[in-house]
Order: structure tokens, then sequence, then C-alpha cells
């Protein structure tokens, strides 16, 4: 790319390329841009210069993604223990990771503990008292972080409002006696927080005033005892058309003003703001009719395909690629699922579709093929990664026999008789 917007809209793409893949690669399609994700991770990182940026692996954990971003300096903080491994077969330098554990199942620890036994700068953030004491009855000693509760939430859902749901992180008035705990028993590093996620322009101040909290709550526990001090991610990209794009410069301005003086490194954990619109679906129209209260577009994408809109009803600009300069017509267009909750829009104005174009969604790098699934038995998409003038298939696209191999390989199904 020979330049880097601030947001990237479906008009922005180059839509004979994008019908080139459909053809060859079918639908529906996960395409992805990796040049994109990489300059928005340069960008992020160039607002901050006082900080040290991570990736939220959780955002999109495809190998594509990471590599690219481990290509640019990245570091990749994890939230499971499947994220870890596949940051490390990326590439990532497993000395560099951080392991953000939420309710670790026991395999989980188990498998940090390991690693950190092998990796020491391995950093292991714990956001319940109980995660550090089944940390030290395994044997551990090392570096730990402690997870904040801020009681402050942000972002575009209460779902995703993390800072005051009580699933994450210790209270803040619990930290500091947890601290000196802490101390005795493991090397403390830092402090995390998370406060939520798709942080916009109007939720910038609320945002900062409530990591200016966390910053409070590190002076008070001894910041210059700490290494860094984790402010977490959360900043958002505009998915309706009309919303303006983050200042992102302007909001380090603010974030730095709340945040104040600290003796500790600060870290940042974009994942949506690095990922976003780096990555488009490709979805085929199969049905076009015409009811009493509107116009229904059936498409070969689904709920399991991108379920962000029935999880989050989360709006995601949808364009008509085939046939971009065709007249609007206020539709609603769906998926072959078998629920009312399988819809991406509804009476939306669209670029009149027919049968057979090719519709882009777009936004879909954040938490996209990430929550794919496969409901009502169906394959998950292939993966096309755009690099430079060409393109390769980086996942290729599930079928029958991946749906159902755990059940057939119990049941003694010969390879052979697989789909």
């Amino acid at each position: 790319m020979s330049h880097s917007p601030p947001v990237r809209r479906l008009a922005d793409w180059d839509h004979e390329q994008l019908l080139a893949l459909a053809a060859e690669y079918e639908t529906p399609l996960y395409v992805l841009e990796t040049g994109r994700v990489q300059a928005n991770y340069r960008r992020f990182d160039a607002a901050f210069p006082d900080a040290e940026v991570m990736y939220a692996a959780k955002a999109h954990t495809g190998r594509a993604v990471l590599s690219a971003l481990i290509d640019v300096g990245a570091d990749i903080e994890c939230a499971a223990r499947g994220e870890l491994q596949r940051a490390i077969e990326a590439g990532a330098d497993p000395n560099t990771l951080q392991y953000t554990a939420v309710n670790p199942p026991a395999a989980d620890l188990d498998y940090a503990v390991e690693l950190a036994d092998e990796y020491p700068g391995l950093t292991i953030t714990g956001g319940a008292r109980d995660t550090f004491d089944r940390l030290q009855a395994r044997g551990y000693d090392g570096r730990v972080a402690i997870r904040i509760n801020p009681g402050i939430g942000t972002g575009h859902h209460e779902k995703v409002a993390t800072g005051k749901d009580a699933k994450f992180g210790i209270p803040a008035e619990r930290v500091p006696d947890l601290a000196a705990d802490l101390r005795e028993r493991f090397d403390l590093v830092g402090l995390h927080a998370h406060v939520g996620s798709g942080v916009l322009t109007g939720e910038v101040d609320e945002h900062a005033h409530a990591l200016g909290k966390v910053a409070d709550l590190a002076r008070e526990v001894g910041d210059g005892d700490l290494e860094f001090v984790d402010f977490g991610g959360g900043f958002g990209v505009p998915y309706r058309e009309d919303e303006p794009p983050l200042d992102i410069e302007a909001v380090a301005e603010t974030v730095r003003g709340a945040v104040g003086n600290l003796d500790a490194t600060m870290k940042f954990e974009p994942g949506r703001y690095v990922v976003a619109d780096a990555e488009l679906i490709l979805t085929r129209v199969n049905t076009v009719k015409e009811a009493p209260e509107t116009t229904v577009v059936g498409v070969d994408a689904s709920l399991s395909t991108l379920i962000r809109p029935a999880m989050f009803d989360s709006y995601h600009p949808i364009r008509n690629v085939s046939a971009p300069d065709r007249a609007d017509e206020a539709v609603s267009v769906g998926g072959p699922c078998c629920t009312s909750a399988d819809v991406f829009a509804t009476d939306r104005p669209i670029a009149r579709p027919e049968r057979e174009d090719i519709l882009a969604i777009g936004n879909a790098g954040a938490y996209g093929y990430e929550l794919a699934n496969n409901f009502h038995s169906q394959p998950r998409p292939a993966e096309v990664a755009i690099e430079g003038d060409g393109a390769r298939i980086v996942r290729r696209r599930e079928t029958m026999a991946d749906v159902t191999r755990v059940e057939d390989e119990t049941a003694g199904v010969p390879d052979a008789e697989r789909e």
C-alpha cells in the first residue's frame, strides 16, 4: 500500500481483484491484506513512541497476521494457551510473550509454567488470587503481573466492557495488599488492565479517565518497582461509514495526559485497531425474494462465517462488488441458517443485488474468522492473503470430512470413506 489512511472503507479495495479472488477460491471467502495489518500497527506504534506496543492475539490468531506483525517488530499478548502456541509457531520469541490468564484451565497453566521453565522471560498475568496460588502450587516463581479491575468499563457493547465485569481482574482496592503478597512469592513485574473494546472518538475521554485510575493505582503500589503498566487495548475503528476514524495521535496525547508520569514503562495491546479493516468477507447472492415488508437477499455466508451481528448486534458495511454503481435499494441480507439471528443487515441501502452478485462484508478482521464456527455443520471458509501484487491461500476451505473427523475417528470410519 502506498499510503495508510486512518480507516479503509470497502470502496478502497480493488474490486476487480476481489471478483477474481471470489472466482478462483469460491465463496464465502475471507480476504486479508497483510500490508494493511502492518500499516495499522506502525501507525499506532508511532503514536506511542514512549510505550511498548504489543498485539492482542485474540482479535485474529491467523498465522499470516501474527507473522506479518512479528516481521515489523510487534510482541504478542496472549489470552489462552492456544494463542501462546500459535504465536510461537508464527515465529515469536517465547521470552517476549505475555500470557493474560482468565480463569485458566489446568492444562493452560501447566503449559505456561512448562514454557516459562525454558523461557523465563515469559510473563503470566493473573486476574484472581486463586490463579497465583495455582501457579505457586506448580512450583512457578517467575514473572507475574496483576490484572486490575478498575470498576470502570468502556467500549461499544456491554459484553466487552471488561473493566467493570467481576470476571476480569482484582478489584482495585485489593491490589496493594495482593502486590505485597506476590512480591514475596514471585517476580512481580507489572500491572495490567483492560477496560473495554471498540472505543471511538466520543468515548476517548472516558477511556483515558479509566486509564488514569490504573496509573494512580500503579503509583500507589510502587511503580518504581514495576517494569511495566499495561493499559490494554480497546481502541476502535469506525464500522459505520459516517463515523470518523480515531485521530490516534490526539488519542495518545489525551492518554498521556490522563496517565501522567510513571517510572514504569507503558504498554498497550491494540487488537481490533490493527486488524479490523484489513480483512473482508466475499459472499455470493443465491436468492432474491420480494416480501411485503422488505426485499430479502440470501447469501452463502452466515452467522457461522461472521457471528458478530448476531452476537453483538454489530454493524458491518456491505457493498455490491459486482455492481457498485447500480441504484441503491433497501434490502435485508441474511444467510442460510435456520434462525432469525442469521442476518447481516436489515433494510440497508445497497446497490441492488441480483443473483450471483458478489457482496463484500467489511471490517471482518477482528473477531471474524476467530469466532467462525460449524453451526448447521457448515465447513468454515477459506482465507486468502493479499501480499503485494499477489495473493495466496493461508487457510484452505474446510470440507465435511474436516467437520466430522473427530466423530469418524472414534467410529472407525476409514479415511477413504470420508468426503
